[in-house]
């Protein structure tokens, strides 16, 4: 015995059930179906929502000053290779703002459309962070962004000088007579900018909690005193076994002058050290947070 096969209407062209079990079971199949969406109390389900797909984060883009120095590039990639490692599947380019490719305003023009947080590697406030910066930022209408603040002060500015300076000799555990008779000069790039000062003026107090003797903040150029300078005005004060502090980002000309002037130690710059790295995700976020908990526009001054 053969199944019967469904009769076509050949005015309309459609199928018709040729049996009262083939109607009840596409009956009590719709039924089935409707009955899922309600629930014991009568009222309708709310059909499940699929998950929204989370926005894609902010590029950082990270603004470096630009050196004629060799290692200062490579520094800085491998700075940046660091901040990669932490956060992976952030978008993190670099850009200049002199003197190294790609330069600031070229990494701002290949940028896709959208948003995006441009931190300085730069160590305090001065023309740099007000005006180059922002600058640069206006020529990209294209992107959402706003400023980080600089890097300094803070306290992993002060955790990554103190390891400089111990691996360049510093007793981590100096007894009272060393302490009496030593004294670091926080050696820094200078600006004409008084907010610079005032930074890198922080930054030393915090060094100077950090290791229990004098930090005497200096200037390789556009301010006073010299490194020369304050390490003499140490030896005065009986600090006649004084090291120098880099307060530098990377290697460079500035760097190399004022560890030649040291009498004793002199620290790296701090490089690619992984609490840099840290210091420059922490200035993203809080950016980013800060620009979630109070939407603006554009921004073309610093946060």
């Amino acid at each position: 015995m053969t199944a019967s096969k469904p009769q076509r209407d050949e005015l309309t062209g459609t199928a018709h059930l040729d049996s009262t079990a083939q109607l009840m079971t596409r009956i009590t199949s719709q039924l089935g179906t409707q009955l899922s969406h309600v629930r014991r109390d009568g009222s309708r389900r709310t059909p499940p929502q699929a998950s929204p797909t989370p926005p894609a984060p902010p590029a950082l883009v990270v603004v470096a000053h630009g050196s004629r120095d060799p290692r200062a590039l490579a520094t800085v990639h491998a700075l940046l290779d660091k901040v990669r490692e932490e956060r992976p599947g952030l978008p993190v380019h670099l850009g200049h703002i002199e003197l190294n490719e790609p330069l600031l305003t070229d990494t701002l023009a290949g940028l896709a459309p959208g948003r995006a947080v441009l931190a300085p590697l730069l160590l305090s406030r001065g023309y740099h962070v007000k005006q180059d910066i922002p600058a640069a930022l206006a020529t990209a209408p294209h992107l959402t962004a706003r400023v980080a603040p600089p890097l300094g002060p803070h306290p992993l500015l002060v955790e990554t000088l103190y390891a400089r300076l111990v691996e360049a000799g510093w007793d981590p555990r100096p007894d009272a007579r060393t302490r009496r008779t030593s004294g670091v000069v926080l050696a820094a790039a200078g600006s004409r900018d008084p907010d610079s000062a005032v930074d890198t003026a922080r930054t030393a107090a915090l060094l100077a909690e950090r290791l229990g003797v004098p930090v005497v903040p200096a200037y390789a150029s556009a301010a006073a005193p010299t490194v020369p300078a304050a390490l003499r005005a140490l030896a005065v004060r009986g600090r006649h076994r004084a090291a120098v502090a880099a307060y530098f980002t990377a290697p460079g000309r500035f760097a190399t002058q004022c560890a030649q002037a040291a009498p004793w130690i002199a620290a790296a710059p701090l490089g690619a050290h992984t609490a840099m790295a840290r210091l420059l995700l922490h200035r993203y976020d809080g950016t980013v947070a800060s620009t979630a908990a109070a939407p603006a526009q554009r921004q073309l001054t610093s946060a």
